[in-house]
This record gives structure tokens, C-alpha cells and sequence, in this order.
């Protein structure tokens, strides 16, 4: 695949085996800024491996990847892990949200942990919980809110740090179809308003239909579809 030029992230020729098990064989992605890119294949084909290889979470056995312009290989696992903090936010199926803070709190988590005064940080974070229509949960703990909400709250965790590229793992895996579709909603909504590229990993077909553009994965390998209009 030749990746497009102005392209934000970039991976070429990936291979990642455990063990004898090859997760990836020569995938590769491209992504702009602002674009949704579905990442799609059945259960086992490597599209969450691909996910963590993109975000610096797994180092993949050979290939490049490349972002704005720096190869994450050579970077070290404190730079990645900066780059996680600052430049990249993740949504993933459960939502993860600490359950001993209220919503509030865990939204406004990652500001804190790059050190952000308190009250700043709350602020921020209310004001992304707006845009994702939960403000009024800012002080109720995750135990206490629907499913939906939880998810909600945690896209707008995922957002409150302007990353420049959001990762979704599945991220309505765990909503009916109702709460799921208004999630994807909100969530493309609020990344294409910030310019952030959104790498939406799901092996459903009415999930894709948000991106602007579907890679299926199938046995470690990637293939860039061509959408139909």
C-alpha cells in the first residue's frame, strides 16, 4: 500500500509472531488527520495486534511505523510512553474508567498525570463531558451510571488530552445497538471537530459504516477497501 501523502501515521511490511502464532504478516496503514479508519477482520486476525503495534504498546519483530514523521522504533519506552500521554488517547471496549473516581475525575485523569492543576483539570474535563452529553454525571462514580454513559464518559476521557490520534478497540463491543450507535455518534463527531485521526478497530459492519475508510484484516494481513458511496 502507498501511503498518502500529508499521512499522520504510518506503518509499513509489520510482522509480530508469539511463538509459532504469526499476528502479522506484512500489514500495513496509513491514516490522515481528522480520518476514521475502520481496522475490520474476524476474532484472531490480528486487527487489536495492529492497534497496539500503531500506539507503541507491542514493538512489532520487523517493519516500520512512523508518526508525524518519527519512526517509533527507535524511540525509547519512555518516549512512547510520553507520546501515549500527550499525543495519543484510547478507548477501549469496557471503557476502564477507575471506579473509586467519580466521572469528573476520571475524565480529567489524564491532565492530571501530565500535571495539570486540579481545578484546571476539572474544568477541562466538563467541558468535554458536555460535548459527549454527560456533564451531569461529573460527580456520580462509574457504578453509578448506565453502560452507554460509562462509555461516553470514557470517550471523553479519551479526548480531554487534543490527541492527535484516537485508538477505539471495539468500543461498543459491550452496548446494545441503541447506546452503541449514539456513542460512535459523539465519539466521530468530537474527533473530527478536533482534527484527530481515529483508529476504530471492529468486526462490526454498522460500526465501520462511521469511518471514512475500512482496512480488513485477515490473517496478519491488511487490506486497504474501497468505499462505495
Amino acid at each position: 500500500m502507498n501511503a498518502p501523502g500529508g499521512s499522520l501515521l504510518v506503518a509499513e511490511g509489520l510482522r509480530k509472531a508469539y511463538g509459532p502464532t504469526m499476528a502479522l504478516d506484512g500489514a500495513e496503514f496509513s491514516i490522515h488527520p481528522g480520518e476514521v479508519v475502520a481496522v475490520m477482520g474476524p476474532s484472531g486476525s490480528g486487527k487489536s495486534t495492529l492497534l497496539h503495534c500503531l500506539a507503541g504498546i507491542v514493538t512489532p519483530d520487523s517493519g516500520s511505523i512512523m508518526y508525524d514523521g518519527q519512526d517509533l522504533a527507535t524511540m525509547s519506552d519512555a518516549q512512547r510512553s510520553r507520546l501515549r500521554r500527550s499525543d495519543f488517547g484510547f478507548v477501549f471496549q469496557f471503557g476502564q474508567l477507575v471506579p473509586e473516581l467519580t466521572c469528573v475525575e476520571n475524565v480529567a485523569l489524564p491532565l492530571r498525570l501530565n500535571g495539570a492543576p486540579r481545578k484546571q483539570a476539572e474544568r477541562t474535563a466538563l467541558e468535554w463531558m458536555q460535548r459527549l452529553e454527560v456533564d451531569d454525571l461529573g460527580r456520580k462514580r462509574p457504578g453509578e451510571v448506565s453502560g452507554g454513559q460509562g462509555q461516553r464518559v470514557a470517550v471523553a476521557r479519551s479526548l480531554v488530552t487534543d490527541p492527535r490520534v484516537l485508538f477505539a478497540d471495539e468500543p461498543t463491543g459491550a452496548l446494545d445497538s441503541l447506546n452503541g450507535e449514539r456513542v460512535m455518534e459523539l465519539l466521530t463527531e468530537a474527533a473530527r471537530s478536533a482534527n484527530a485521526a481515529v483508529v476504530l478497530v471492529t468486526h462490526e459492519a454498522r460500526v465501520a459504516a462511521y469511518s471514512d475508510r475500512e482496512i480488513v484484516v485477515r490473517d496478519g494481513k491488511s487490506r486497504d477497501m474501497e468505499r462505495v458511496i
